[in-house]
């Protein structure tokens, strides 16, 4: 029988959402040797979705999250749209954009604020008892307010078009089934100068974080990696638009309609874990292994659409090579920037003449088989891909969601960061954290990705050259 290894378990993970543990192996001299990030949860609306009348999944697909419930009803109802066969009216795409511009901002002021900074405020070796958003209001009460008040803008936003903060219903087949009134256009543009002021605020304070940490920062579970996102016309596009892969060293590899994603991207399983690995079919698996989410969006565009969002990104540039940030702790700055330009986005829509027009709906008599919509979640690339039979029952559903694209790039920089801090059994809670936080550097949902539903508990286990679990280590 082959020998077996120690291992070390984080299990749960802390502060992301869903349920994950990490399996640290070590070999007879008591480093590591392998690191695994495991999701632990079962995959299933893709299953009990079938046989539901297409025209709820824009209702059903939100459930799958709490976190970010409007980038499943948009990705969902823009599927449906497709096998319409429609195009929507400009008020009606308009506000969906809209709406998706409160969910940027709200969903990553919460992981920012709530779930990172506390890591970087206290340091990664302070007592769990302070390095939490608790800690963060006590004795940074000025920040801590800052992210509420952003979280809550963003939030407002989606229950004022849509009803509810949380899993609200706006968009439907064809359209959307309200618009916005102009009292509450007018109340949206009074609070957007505020939030633009203390977003810009909380970027210098990332910058200084990043330059007075510099060394460990850039080398913090950093790999050079390929990186997709959305774009139109070479810029970032959070919305709608084309699929492109850029290269580690900047050259755009390929560029793609988002309905032809099965040609380009594949999922590679591993029966460790409920949670699939996506790359690029041309390179196969690991090669073609990329990067979504803030990061990847920034590195994968040429620019933003917005200007002060674009002079921004300069700078970011700046402090990579040839114009390409590849380290991971750096993708909270590229947060930051995406929620400056969410502001902007959403400055400009709510100014623009359609956004409180009436046109909002487009109705179809016939069908088309199947329908894929894409969007840019918080966390990345979301594909939602439906098939239908001849009156509408949907036949077979598949959803890549944003975290799973990143799965390969984060059991690589857990790996890499427990190189680094393990040696044997005697684990200090720092290494524990600073494993956490490269998972939280992805914000990952993992009841997203899996379709399950749950919080985010994690679990450690380390395991020796002889394959006995020596340590058990569970957190949440």
């Amino acid at each position: 029988m082959p020998k077996e290894r120690k291992t070390i378990v984080v299990n749960p993970i802390t502060r992301i959402e869903g349920h994950g543990k990490i399996t640290v192996y070590l070999d007879d001299s008591g480093n590591v040797d392998e690191t695994r990030f495991h999701v632990t949860q079962f995959r299933g609306f893709e299953a009990f979705c079938k046989g539901r009348d297409f025209r709820e999944m824009p209702v059903i697909t939100p459930r799958i999250c709490g976190i970010c419930p409007v980038s499943h009803h948009l990705a969902s109802a823009k599927a449906c749209d497709a096998i319409l066969g429609v195009t929507i009216t400009p008020t009606a795409h308009k506000l969906r954009e809209l709406m998706h511009m409160g969910q940027i901002v709200q969903s990553h002021a919460l992981s920012f604020f709530h779930l990172s900074s506390p890591d970087l405020l206290f340091g990664f070796d302070a007592d769990p008892a302070v390095r939490h958003v608790g800690g963060v209001a006590r004795d940074f009460p000025e920040l801590a307010k800052r992210g509420i008040l952003m979280r809550k803008f963003g939030q407002e936003l989606i229950k004022t078009l849509g009803g509810k903060k949380i899993h609200p219903w706006h968009s439907i087949p064809g359209g959307v089934n309200r618009s916005i009134k102009v009292e509450e256009r007018d109340l949206f543009l009074k609070g957007l100068p505020e939030q633009k002021e203390a977003i810009k605020d909380t970027i210098e304070l990332i910058r200084k974080y990043l330059e007075d940490n510099g060394e460990e920062a850039k080398k913090f579970a950093t790999l050079k990696s390929s990186y997709l996102g959305l774009v139109k016309g070479g810029k970032l596009e959070l919305f709608d638009g084309d699929i492109r892969l850029r290269g580690p060293r900047g050259r755009i590899t390929d560029e793609f309609p988002d309905v032809e994603y099965l040609e380009h991207i594949g999922e590679h399983v591993e029966p460790w874990s409920y949670l699939k690995f996506p790359f690029y079919r041309s390179l196969g698996f690991p090669q073609g292994s990329y990067r979504v989410g803030p990061l990847g969006r920034v590195n994968a565009c040429d620019d933003f659409a917005t200007p002060e969002a674009s002079k921004e990104l300069k700078r970011f540039r700046e402090l990579g090579e040839d114009g390409m940030v590849h380290y991971t702790m750096y993708t909270h700055y590229a947060r930051l920037m995406e929620v400056l330009y969410a502001l902007e986005r959403m400055e400009e829509l709510l100014l623009d003449e359609d956004i409180t027009g009436s046109d909002l709906r487009v109705s179809s008599k016939g069908l088309q088989p199947e329908g894929i919509g894409v969007i840019e979640a918080p966390r990345g690339t979301l594909i939602h891909h439906y098939q239908v039979d001849e009156v509408g029952s949907v036949k077979a559903v598949n959803l890549i969601v944003a975290t799973g694209h990143n799965n390969y790039a984060m059991n690589k920089g857990v790996e890499m960061v427990a190189k680094e801090f393990i040696h044997g059994a005697d684990v200090k809670e720092g290494a524990l954290n600073r494993m956490e936080h490269v998972i939280r550097c992805y914000d990952p949902c993992l009841s997203c990705s899996t379709h399950a539903v749950g919080k985010m508990p994690l679990k450690v286990s380390i395991v020796d050259g002889d394959g006995r679990e020596i340590r058990e280590i569970l957190k949440g």
